[in-house]
């Protein structure tokens, strides 16, 4: 990888698994500048997952789609979007157990979703719930 403040070439000295939101972080260090910076390393599930939608249609998976339906619902709250943002990366971890070559049901992630915004916040989930079931 390199560097982000001179662009030269950087090694890691450290790295560990972030088993929760299934991440790498790494420490780099820059050959060139000395500088010092960490990285988190993920799947791209926008290129790899696809969402058969009710209609049988596949498309694409779009995390950040699933970022602002939780933002929505989550708006009363003084934290939104942070929250938004935890309570996407605990649902991607429990789709990455379900998803079977890739291939995600919309009604699995929309039901995932509704079952941590419900321990979470209930007015959010019953927010979440009036737009997303059917």
């Amino acid at each position: 990888m390199k560097c982000i403040y001179c662009g030269a070439e950087t090694q890691v000295t450290n790295s560990r698994h972030q088993k929760r939101v299934n991440q790498v972080w790494r420490r780099r260090k820059c050959q060139e500048c000395g500088a010092v910076f960490s990285t988190h390393e993920s799947a791209a599930y926008d290129a790899a997952w696809r969402v058969r939608t009710a209609q049988g249609v596949l498309q694409p998976f779009n995390q950040n789609k699933l970022l602002v339906s939780l933002y929505k619902s989550l708006e009363h709250r003084t934290s939104a979007l942070g929250d938004a943002d935890a309570l996407t990366s605990t649902i991607m971890g429990k789709l990455l157990a379900t998803a079977q070559n890739g291939l995600l049901d919309r009604s699995d992630i929309v039901r995932t979703a509704l079952e941590i915004l419900k321990r979470f916040d209930t007015p959010a989930s019953v927010h979440y719930a009036a737009f997303h079931t059917t």
